[in-house]
């Protein structure tokens, strides 16, 4: 195998795919016909990697119930779409902002503008693990797409010194990265339509598990009733009117008497939810959720509720 720091054309990501040689010749219709044919190959990596991505799900809600926080960890497309994922959880599930981070080499001047550069830097990851005081109850997930980034690797070696969980994220088979952590996670989709650019299936099958993944955990942690994003943060007109119209499809109210119910539960939809179907005035219902660490349906099969 060649050296990683030197040659990576040995890399599925970096490898020439033949079904897109002549790419340059094709119609514009063709062309798009071949990104389609080959974004197929996303689906089937996300099936084949399915167990791994449950324990990823089990383990990570497991710390994050402990007192832990998940970190994101990557360079260029990988980093973004870490932060990005980040930067989703607090409105959609109404989580603290240090829950679930985004950590991208170079910051957040990286976000809008490339600095690849800073991705050669192992000793910018690991610092990155010392900023942020990962210890033992974290979860740190590396992504890299290729498999190969220093500054993830750097950040993983030193997650694992202070115990943290360890993930990695990468779209290349184990056999041409190798490395210590706890869950190994392996997406390959194959060689990119255009030689090398890992924003294409590699950036799309990543953002799909970490959909699966952030999305799964707060499952796991009660943020989540059915299929309905109960702990939504009613921050603006759209989700306020997602509130309201789960809770008038879950309770039967008019439109009207659901919003007084979100009125009077402080715009929190699991704790209207509770209110009516307990029957419970707010303060009630509030301490039934904090002993069923903020479940409803825990809370709702409670024997005594008050």
């Amino acid at each position: 195998m060649s050296d990683p720091l030197n040659d990576r054309g040995y890399l599925l990501t970096e490898q020439i795919n033949p079904n897109s040689q002549n790419l340059d010749q094709l119609s514009t219709l063709e062309m798009v016909r071949v990104f389609n044919q080959e974004d197929q190959r996303t689906v089937d990596a996300i099936a084949n990697a399915a167990p791994m991505l449950a324990t990823a799900i089990d383990q990570t809600a497991s710390s994050l119930r402990d007192g832990g926080r998940l970190f994101y960890v990557g360079a260029g497309t990988s980093g973004r779409l870490g932060v990005l994922d980040a930067a989703e959880c607090p409105p959609t599930f109404c989580t603290p902002p240090e829950l679930v981070q985004g950590i991208l080499a170079g910051g957040s001047p990286a976000l809008l503008r490339s600095s690849e550069a800073l991705e050669d830097l192992p000793e910018d990851g690991a610092a990155a693990m010392a900023t942020h005081q990962i210890s033992a109850l974290d979860v740190v997930v590396g992504i890299t797409a290729g498999g190969t980034t220093p500054y993830v690797h750097g950040a993983l070696k030193e997650a694992n010194l202070r115990g943290a969980t360890t993930i990695f994220m990468a779209c290349v088979p184990a056999e041409q990265v190798t490395i210590d952590v706890d869950i190994d996670l392996r997406l390959p989709v194959g060689p990119e339509v255009l030689a090398g650019s890992t924003r294409l299936k590699s950036g799309t099958v990543t953002k799909m598990a970490l959909n699966i993944l952030s999305t799964g955990v707060m499952v796991k942690l009660g943020k989540v009733y059915g299929n309905r994003m109960v702990d939504v943060s009613v921050t603006n007109t759209k989700l306020h009117d997602r509130a309201l119209r789960i809770i008038s499809a879950l309770t039967d109210l008019s439109r009207e008497d659901a919003d007084v119910l979100l009125g009077q539960s402080d715009q929190k939809v699991k704790l209207a939810l509770l209110m009516h179907w307990a029957d419970v005035d707010k303060e009630t219902a509030q301490a039934a959720l904090e002993q069923s660490a903020g479940n409803l349906r825990q809370a709702l099969t409670m024997k005594k509720i008050g």
